[in-house]
Parts: structure tokens; sequence; C-alpha cells
């Protein structure tokens, strides 16, 4: 974009801070950092509070309870699908369940309360006087509930979070845990034998396409940590078993890599599993779907249970027809219905709006079919309406109607408006600062690219590698904290706005980490980084639990709308996206989903619109949302001066 910079001045420019309180000055040269991590902020510090709580409760079914719900921070039927086969077995003993299909969250809460609780039976345990065993229970490093199993050893203090409770099995607890775990490991080496029979059938041809297939899976779709009985399977962080962001493609470490030219006779029955769960995940709604067995066992009951969860869902859905159930738990049942489930899905999405629960401390996400908006929505809706009324050239009531309005006259996107320098950056701002004051967030975000001109000659010219190889300078991303939000920054308006430039330059890099999925599959866009571009928007609860930049801003509650957009006639899913933030209070919900997913809709409208400006012949470059931008924008102040937070913070509300 514009005249090409010199080596000299990229590299003297890169060595320069970018966080608006430190602009002027070299990167890493303050004596001290502005502020020193919490060790009690993120998941380190949920799992010490949850087994605090685990610990001062008297009753141990109530114990159990906040163990199994992280205390009210995840579903509880997400921790139980988490069980190995011999943990199942003993909690559906001391449960006292009779679950005829042995899946322990068939009819289950999908809420953070206490459906999923054990019963009686734990209580009653804890006074039995005939106790032939001792067990434990304890919470693990890893959020999941451990459990001593009779006959099993003690659990291993390294891997608690704390110590363990006691729990007693009397001679009723233990012939029910002897019966079921019968139970569950014929069930067991009878899914597995179909699995394998299944995958005998694909050929040796079929299965290195499902291997293929999952393997893009695990690079191209967010974290996702999965379990077959103790084995973990994850693209996450630190002990990485597939393709991720430590290892490579090709890396012999990768689990799934490593079966490409195994004989299938050699596979173990967890990859066997693995496997087939994985590819009818996939078949059921692309690579968004693994995420929703983020947390737990990857078994083919539990995906049966969340494929079954689905198709309910797709047949309330007025104007649907239903999908008929699975006749079974065998894979080519459940395959049957993961595809049809897949067509259906595009059915759904024209009568009703699907988005996602994201459940940040598991990282477990749930798809959901949303109501009709509602009073609330409309509420929301309306006020950013009337704000964009006042402030742009435009009329309507709704947002429908000022995108109507815009669609007939948009040349004014091109040129300067207000204190911008164009239209669609006026735009973009009077939405964003609209939507934090009317969703009563205290930061709203919307991303975009800087050089629509510059993406119309690529894609004319069909330069691949060119939009491959810009960085995240080429994006933007405008964030609007309201002034309230200071209060979770100390006060500060300094430090303010260096989180809302944190925040852009983070949104800056998921515009570029999307952009690639929209190109042709040619090596150079095979090669480069990047994720499926997210086409539904979701809500999230305790985002600030994994994601290091969520933990440092205080990110807990938020919900994201992306959107598609039109360059010269190709459709760039992801290319923008809404973003509402709370740092703590009240989550969001479905009704602001809702209102949001309009919200964004109309700015997704606007950048369409501007880019058919451009296809024909209009220059137009979005300048602004920098960080000098951030830091006037928040502080009120013109540029910071060099170390504006080495000293007391004069701006400080």
């Amino acid at each position: 974009m514009g005249r090409q910079e010199s080596r000299r001045a990229a590299n003297a420019r890169k060595r320069m801070s970018r966080r608006p309180s430190r602009l002027g000055t070299p990167a890493g040269s303050t004596a001290k950092p502005d502020r020193v991590a919490d060790p009690d902020a993120g998941f380190p510090g949920l799992l010490r509070q949850v087994w605090r709580r685990a610990e001062r409760t008297e009753d141990l079914r109530a114990a159990l309870d906040v163990l199994l719900t992280l205390d009210g921070h995840v579903p509880a039927d997400v921790q139980l699908r988490a069980l190995n086969s011999a943990q199942e077995a003993a909690l559906t003993a001391l449960r006292g369940a009779d679950d005829a299909d042995g899946s322990l969250d068939a009819g289950g809460a999908d809420s953070a309360g206490g459906a999923d609780a054990p019963g009686d039976r734990v209580a009653d345990a804890a006074v039995a006087a005939d106790v032939v065993f001792v067990g434990e229970v304890g919470l693990a490093a890893n959020g999941r509930v451990a459990l001593r199993v009779p006959g099993g050893r003690p659990l291993d203090p390294r891997d608690l979070v704390g110590g363990v409770r006691r729990v007693p099995y009397d001679r009723a607890a233990l012939d029910a845990y002897r019966r079921e775990l019968g139970r569950v490991r014929e069930r067991n080496a009878a899914r597995a034998a179909d699995c394998r029979a299944w995958l005998a059938g694909q050929g040796t041809e079929g299965r290195r396409a499902l291997l293929d297939q999952a393997l893009e899976a695990a690079v191209r779709t967010a974290p996702f940590v999965l379990y077959q009985e103790d084995t973990q399977y994850t693209n996450f962080r630190e002990r990485n078993t597939l393709t991720g962001k430590t290892l490579w493609p090709g890396h012999p470490d990768c689990a799934l890599g490593a079966l490409r030219d195994l004989p299938l006779d050699l596979w173990t029955d967890q990859d066997t599993q693995l496997v087939v769960c994985l590819t009818l995940l996939i078949r059921s709604a692309g690579f968004g779907r693994v995420e929703e067995a983020n947390g737990t066992q990857l078994t083919v009951d539990h995906v049966a249970y969340t494929l079954e969860r689905v198709r309910r869902a797709y047949a309330a859905v007025p104007g649907v027809a239903p999908v008929p159930a699975a006749a079974s738990h065998r894979v080519a049942d459940l395959d049957r219905l993961a595809v049809a489930l897949r067509e259906r899905r595009r059915e759904v999405s024209g009568h009703a709006q699907l988005y996602r629960e994201i459940h940040g401390a598991l990282m477990h996400k749930v798809e959901r079919v949303a109501a009709a908006p509602g009073p609330a929505a409309r509420a929301r809706e309306d006020a950013v309406a009337a704000h964009l009324r006042a402030r742009l050239p435009l009329s309507g009531r709704t947002l429908a109607d000022l995108g109507r309005d815009l669609a007939a006259a948009p040349g004014w996107l091109a040129a300067p408006h207000g204190a911008f320098g164009t239209g669609l950056e006026s735009l973009v701002h009077e939405t964003v600062a609209a939507s934090a004051d009317a969703f009563a967030a205290d930061f709203a975000m919307s991303r975009g690219m800087r050089s629509l001109p510059d993406l119309v000659r690529a894609l004319r010219g069909e330069n691949w590698a060119a939009i491959c190889d810009w960085d995240i300078t080429h994006f933007f991303c405008c964030v609007v904290p309201r002034p309230e939000a200071a209060a979770h920054f100390g006060g500060s308006r300094a430090a303010l706005a260096d989180a809302a430039w944190a925040m852009s330059s983070r949104m800056s890099y998921n515009s570029w980490h999307f952009v690639a999925g929209n190109l042709p599959r040619e090596p150079e866009v095979v090669a480069r980084d990047h994720f499926v571009p997210p086409v539904i928007p979701d809500v999230a609860y305790f985002s600030d639990q994994h994601h290091h930049g969520h933990v440092n801003n205080n990110v807990r509650f938020s919900v994201r709308s992306p959107q598609p957009v039109e360059v010269d006639g190709r459709r760039f899913d992801g290319f923008m996206d809404l973003r509402l933030l709370r740092c703590a209070g009240e989550p969001f919900g479905e009704q602001d989903v809702l209102a949001a997913h309009r919200v964004s809709g109309f700015v997704a409208r606007a950048t369409s619109l501007a880019a058919a400006l451009v296809a024909a012949g209009t220059g137009l470059e979005v300048t602004a949302f920098d960080s000098d931008w951030h830091w006037t924008a928040v502080t009120g102040t013109g540029p910071a001066a060099p170390g504006a937070l080495a000293g007391p913070d004069r701006r400080a509300s």
C-alpha cells in the first residue's frame, strides 16, 4: 500500500514499541513491566478456587457437583463425558443410576447446574458401616474430575490441583460397580470392533483420505483436547499429540500422521475410534463440529449423543422436515445421520439463526438454534440504528432500512466524513461506538482490511502469494471501550488504551489468519498458516481462562458475529466481525447474539458496497485505527509522550 518502505526504515519501525503508552520508545526497553501477572488469574486459579470450594463442602454429593461444573463455570454433562470407562462405571454405581445404554449424559443437563449431579447413593456411602473399599475423588490439573476406582491405585498428587476426598464403597456399591464395569467394557469392545470393520471397508486409500481430512482439521481449527480412555489427543500447547501449532505437518509424533502407512490391524482401539469419531463429526458440520467434543471422551456413543442433540434441535425448527434418528449406534447408521444433518443444516440456516455457546474453561462448544428475536434484541438494534441516524447521512428506522438507504447512494463511503478520511471508517467507528453503549459492553470492536484496492488487484491477477504474504498491518480493527471499562484496569485510561490496542492487534491477526481460508488451494495457500473462516456467531462464557490475551485483558464474556463480504465477485467468509466484551458482571445471552448479528450484517453490507466501488475504479484506503488513533480516542489527548506509563498516570479517570 502506497510507496515502498526501505528495509532500513522498516527494521527501525519494527524495533519501536507500538503500544500506545510506549510510542517513541524502543520495544522492550522499560525497566519493569507495567503490571505483573496475577498467579491466581486464568485456569490454574479457577481450579484452585474450585477445589477449595469442593474441599469445604461437607456433603460429598454437593462437592461432586462443584467439581463436575467447575463451580458453575461449565455444564456438568461435559465433565461426565470426560470420564474414562472405569470412572464412568464407578460414578454410575455410586449414583445408583440404571442407565441402559451406558451413556451417562442421556437426557442430562445442558446448563451448568446440578441436574447431572450424583444421587443419594454417594451421600449414603459416606456413612455406610459395611465399607469394603475406600476410593478417592480429586481435581486434575487439566480440569477433569479424577476418581480412584475400586482396585485402582491412589491418585497421584502430582496430577492434582489439591488433595483428595475419600469415597467409601459399601458392598452394594461395589457390586453395582462390577456389573457396570463389565457392561461398559463389553460395549466398548463392540464399538471398537465395529469401528475397525467400518474402516476396513473404506480400503487403504479411503482410510488415508480420512486421515488427511482429520489432519487438516487439526491444523485449520482452534485448539481442541480429546480423550480416548487415558490417552489424550490435542493440538493445544505443551504435550501435543496432533499436528497443530507445535507439531509441524508430517511430524513423527503426530498420532494421526503415524497411522497413514500403518496396517489397520496394528492400529490401537483408541486410534481406531479417534479416526472414526472425527470423521463422523466433520461429516455432520465441517471442522468446527470437532470443538463440540472438546474436553470429553471421543467415543462413538458420545458422538451419537451429540448428533442426536443436533437432530432434535433441527427438527424443532418450523418449516424444516426432521431428519430420522439413527437406527443404532453402529458407525454406518451414524454416518448416514451425520451426512443427513450436514445437508439439513443448510436448510435450517435459512429458517433460524445457528450460533455456538463456548464454555471457556474447557474450550467446549455447543451448537444452538436461536429462537426468534424478541424485545431485548429489537431494543439493542433500535439503539444502534438511532445512533447511526444521528451521525451518518442515512435515514431509516431499522438497520435494514439504513442498509437500503446506503445501497441507494454508497458513494460517500469513499469520501471524507467527519474526522475520518473515508465514510467507511466513520461508519465502522460509529457502529462500534453505538454497539458498546447499546449492549452495555466494556469493549466493542470490528475488523477488516485496510486496502480493498490492493485486494481487488491481487484477485484479478490471481496473485494468491501476494495475499498470503501480507502481514497484520494490512488489516485493521477499530476498538471502542466505554469509559467505565477503565475500572477494570486500575482506573487508568492509559492502561485502557493499551488494552484496546492489544485487542486491535489480535483482531488484525485474526483477519490475517482467516483470509487465506477463502483462497484456492494453491501450494502457497496450503502452506500458509490459516484457520477455516468462521460463519456463525458465538457467545462465550468465562473466556479469561486459557488465552493469554484474554487473561491479561479481562475478557470474560463475549459475543462474536462474523460476516462474509463480497469482493470483486468472490465471497470472503469471516472477512469482518463485530465483537462485544464484558470484563465482569452478567454474561451475554441469545438475544444479544441475534442483535449483534444484525449489526455486524450492516457493517458487512457497507464493506461489500465499498468493495464494489473499488472494483469500479474508486480509491479507498483505511488509515485510521492504528496505535496513535486508539490512544487519542481512548484518552482524549494527543499522541502519547514516550513512556507515558513510566510514572504516575496523569490521565487516570
